[in-house]
């Protein structure tokens, strides 16, 4: 008996993906969403007390803690926790790229699947971003799944071994969630755990962290450099992680063509993206940015002064190195979302500091972009949250589609879309 714990994105595609194999399983989910049971329950699944079945494998979404009560409990009655990540590697020969990185994960996977697609070879871009992994596995035509991979996903993985590896950075995130920077990095160096000789690893030669991790496994090393901004840096990994993909496949691709092809592919939405214009001011969404170096890199890059909109869930973000970028280019900070008192209060005595308190998600950011534009001398309005969006929003990719809509609504006849 498999239980499926919690449901939502992750843990509905691996019912799905059990129900294809006609495997025995049920589900639980702390706070079932109706329309979400009835979707487990068309594929045939029921829902189950954790405290009273008798499961072999548990397979729990990325958003349920690893101290979750009831999982340990599983845990001491000889239950294995793994997550849908591992699952679909236990079931699928398909070949992967896996990809994380504090930042630049989902640029480089798409970067990378698009590449091989240019090439001939099959790919999709999956995992952390839409679709999960077990949803296209079973893709008869597919040749290559490239894996987007969060620490939250890397902590459930056991046996799991991608044939390319792919180690962007090893920064501050989600401190929220496993504790300690160690614990993090610890979680997102499970992508190395398994690689042999036969596999290649991708890395960044000039994080120090990276670099040390790389000496101690057993793939075969494929080192890069960054370059120039972070985008051409994605560039340059995906490059090299395709040519990698594409050997292992028995083609032979010059990474030095590929990076070229990438740095002329399209931004993913959401990543300091200038989407338009209301009157003077630019808009920039970088809906993505929640740790403190992309943000930092966003407020460098935004035409100052800068009507910068902060806040959400606040994972453990580090305001101190901002400090001296708000005071040089900020003119205006916009404080939204749950968390958004805590960095108005930070960020007070460094620029202009308005709180926003309604509590929609839709209102906040409509209300942030009329005083934007209001505001005398602003050349750029960001939004670069330094927070996760789950307080008033899905993801941040619906955030970033709510902040696109509300700039449209609130230039009106000012607006210029990019």
């Amino acid at each position: 008996m498999t239980l499926v714990f919690g449901l939502g994105r992750s843990g509905l595609a691996a019912l799905r993906f059990l129900a294809r194999r006609d495997q025995k399983a049920c589900f639980y989910d702390d706070d079932p969403k109706p329309e979400e049971v009835e979707k487990a329950r068309t594929l045939g699944f029921s829902f189950c007390n954790p405290g009273e079945v008798e499961a072999k494998t548990v397979v729990a979404a990325p958003g349920v803690p690893l101290d979750h009560p009831l999982l340990v409990e599983l845990e001491k009655r000889g239950a294995e926790i793994i997550g849908e990540v591992e699952l679909a590697w236990r079931w699928s020969k398909l070949p992967l790229v896996g990809v994380t990185g504090t930042a630049g994960k989902t640029t480089t996977t798409v970067f990378t699947a698009e590449l091989l697609e240019m090439h001939g070879i099959r790919a999709t871009a999956a995992g952390n971003i839409d679709p999960p992994l077990t949803a296209v596995v079973d893709d008869p035509g597919l040749q290559v799944a490239v894996v987007e991979l969060s620490s939250f996903q890397l902590e459930r993985t056991r046996h799991f071994r991608p044939r390319v590896a792919v180690l962007l950075n090893l920064g501050t995130d989600h401190l929220d969630r496993h504790g300690s920077l160690e614990n993090y990095h610890a979680a997102k160096l499970r992508l190395l755990a398994n690689l042999t000789p036969a596999d290649y690893l991708v890395y960044n030669a000039a994080d120090p962290r990276v670099a040390a991790a790389a000496k101690k496994t057993k793939a075969r090393p494929l080192p890069f450099t960054p370059a120039g901004d972070p985008r051409a840096s994605n560039a340059r990994a995906a490059a090299l992680a395709a040519a990698a993909m594409a050997a292992v496949l028995g083609y032979e691709l010059d990474p030095e063509i590929l990076e070229a092809e990438a740095s002329r592919l399209p931004p993913v939405p959401g990543r300091f993206e200038k989407i338009g214009r209301i009157g003077e001011v630019v808009v920039i969404d970088d809906s993505i940015a929640t740790r403190t170096d992309s943000v930092a890199a966003a407020l460098k890059a935004a035409p100052a002064p800068v009507a910068w909109i902060v806040g959400g869930v606040d994972k453990g973000a580090d305001t101190a190195p901002l400090l001296p970028l708000v005071r040089e280019r900020v003119g205006l900070v916009l404080a939204v979302g749950r968390d958004g008192p805590r960095f108005a209060k930070a960020f007070a005595s460094h620029a202009k500091v308005v709180r926003i308190d309604e509590t929609d998600g839709e209102e906040a950011l409509t209300k942030a972009v009329r005083l934007a534009v209001a505001e005398p001398k602003i050349r750029s309005l960001l939004l670069a949250p330094l927070a996760a969006s789950f307080d008033q929003f899905s993801d941040y990719k619906e955030r970033s589609r709510v902040f696109r809509n509300v700039a449209a609504k609130v230039g009106g006849e000012e607006w210029t879309p990019s």
